[in-house]
């Protein structure tokens, strides 16, 4: 390497890609993919029926589930991690994506946030599809969704991007080499004595790709959905 280094590489090459591929990355960024895919649309569908419910449906014990949900938020992962290891191995799930995924879907951030966006459905809307004969999976799929879809976006968005750059719950699941994620896979590059940093740096913009990516196709629907959910109506 060159001293001092320069900002521009003065003969640009492709090695370090070669190299980076030649490890299993390309399978580590399809598990990445598929464990933020999965757990996306899990937490979408489970947040946005629980925050309906928990929002529009009067029962008893709905004030105290919804303080039980707020306070789960204050829980930092570190706590729940010995009970949670367990739960997965008893249930067989130990090295499997699924052991990352599951735990995720009970995100009580987004049960939070899809309460806000159902409180701001009007009641009257609710009733009159009542009235009309609508079903309650009708009255949900035909009037609560579309008016909740920029908060189901961000959502959507907000659960992709934690699923990818969670490292901790993949670093205490995933064991085999096969099953691991990019960004696990990237930092079991580094070796204690020597690292080659072309490799690794290459590995690091391969796994802020598609968070790049999100944010630019999905900006409007990102910042839609944080302007609505902050006001309640």
């Amino acid at each position: 390497m060159a001293l001092p280094p320069e900002w521009f590489p003065t003969n640009p090459t492709l090695d370090n890609w070669v190299k980076l591929f030649k490890n299993p990355a390309g399978s580590w960024f399809l598990n990445s993919v598929y464990l933020s895919f999965f757990t996306m649309i899990l937490v979408c569908v489970t947040s946005t029926l629980a925050g309906y419910v928990l929002g529009k449906k009067n029962f008893y014990g709905s004030k105290l589930m919804f303080a039980i949900f707020i306070g789960a938020m204050a829980l930092p992962k570190q706590v729940i991690l010995i009970p949670l290891v367990r739960i997965v191995s008893a249930w067989g799930f130990g090295d499997t994506l699924s052991a990352v995924i599951l735990p995720a879907v009970g995100w009580p951030f987004g049960i939070f946030l899809m309460k806000q966006f159902s409180q701001t459905v009007p009641n009257e809307l609710l009733e009159s599809a009542k009235i009309d004969g609508c079903s309650e999976w009708g009255i949900f799929t035909k009037i609560v969704l579309p008016l909740v879809k920029p908060g189901v976006a961000a959502l959507a968005i907000f659960t992709f991007i934690s699923s990818w750059n969670d490292y901790f719950l993949q670093l205490i699941f995933l064991n085999s080499r096969s099953n691991l994620s990019l960004p696990l896979g990237v930092a079991t590059m580094q070796q204690e004595f020597s690292s080659n940093y072309g490799v690794i740096m290459a590995g690091a913009a391969l796994a802020s790709l598609p968070m790049v990516i999100i944010f630019v196709f999905f900006q409007k629907y990102f910042t839609q959905g944080i302007t609505m959910g902050a006001v309640k109506g």
